[in-house]
């Protein structure tokens, strides 16, 4: 392999994969009854690592010369030639195969097929939709919510109505943050000729809108755990504070489309969704 260190962490996106790893060991523990086997969680950050650095990298390889035309991507390591087009590929070919089977053969069928599904919608179906239409969000939220239920299913007891709720409320967490980002890099979304909704929204109001929709939506959907019995009242009051908080700030930004307060919105549901998987725990424990 070629490239520094740093340049592969940048081609696995290893940063985000951190705080969705540590997301789907929090669901493989509530799932297996507030128990972790240590070699099966060895198992799931090994296949799971592996299949989000595929996602990752093969990306990167789809996207290359959009990345290099946009200021925040070019210099990632495949438009700089820090990291080859071919060593790329084949890496993120090899870790899709790798992590798949690793997950079928050391913990389960379901893991791996949903490892699987991540991988084909990420790279496969939604990468290409960003240069098509604004709505592609809409799928590209599925595979980012699915390590939740990869790390459920690691568990072994298969998929049941509290994966769902996790796997809801990740989803649209995700529209809040993303509209965030997308306003934040309207320009640059705009000259690597991808599809957001910002671009064609000079004014930011149906932006604004519809990360309104979504923050509202996910205020109920946050407190299900408590009503359908999976969690009681710490998680349900801490959710509900966090929520609002997060609400607040999408509210905020509707008023004024600024790009210091699509910031601040951004780090809001970077601040919200860990401390709400914290919270879910901390319930489990007490």
């Amino acid at each position: 392999m070629t490239g520094r260190v740093g340049d592969w962490v940048a081609l696995t996106k290893a940063r985000i994969q951190l705080v969705a790893t540590v997301a789907a060991v929090a669901c493989m523990w509530i799932a297996g009854g507030k128990y972790l086997d240590p070699l099966a969680t060895l198992h799931l950050l090994i296949g799971l690592t592996l299949t989000s650095s595929a996602s990752a990298a093969l990306n990167q390889v789809l996207e290359v010369e959009i990345d290099g035309r946009m200021n925040r991507t070019k210099d990632r390591p495949l438009p700089t030639g820090r990291v080859p087009m071919a060593t790329a590929r084949r890496f993120g070919y090899a870790a899709a195969v790798i992590g798949t089977l690793w997950l079928w053969l050391f913990l389960n069928p379901l893991t791996a097929w949903l490892a699987a599904v991540m991988i084909v919608l990420y790279v496969w179906v939604y990468t290409p939709l960003k240069r098509v239409t604004v709505l592609n969000t809409l799928v590209g939220g599925v595979p980012g919510a699915l390590p939740l239920l990869i790390g459920w299913a690691a568990a072994g007891r298969g998929l049941d109505i509290f994966a769902g709720i996790l796997f809801a409320i990740l989803y649209l967490w995700q529209f809040p943050h993303f509209l965030a980002i997308a306003w934040l890099y309207r320009q640059d979304y705009e000259r690597g000729g991808l599809k957001m909704l910002s671009n064609v929204d000079d004014s930011g109001k149906v932006s604004a809108r519809q990360a309104a929709y979504y923050g509202i939506a996910l205020v109920p959907v946050a407190l299900l755990p408590t009503l359908f019995g999976f969690a009681g009242k710490i998680y349900f009051y801490a959710a509900l504070s966090l929520t609002l908080g997060f609400l607040a700030f999408t509210f905020r930004f509707g008023l004024r489309r600024t790009d210091r307060r699509a910031r601040l919105l951004l780090w809001a549901s970077l601040v919200h969704l860990p401390l709400l998987m914290a919270a879910l725990v901390v319930d489990a424990l007490v």
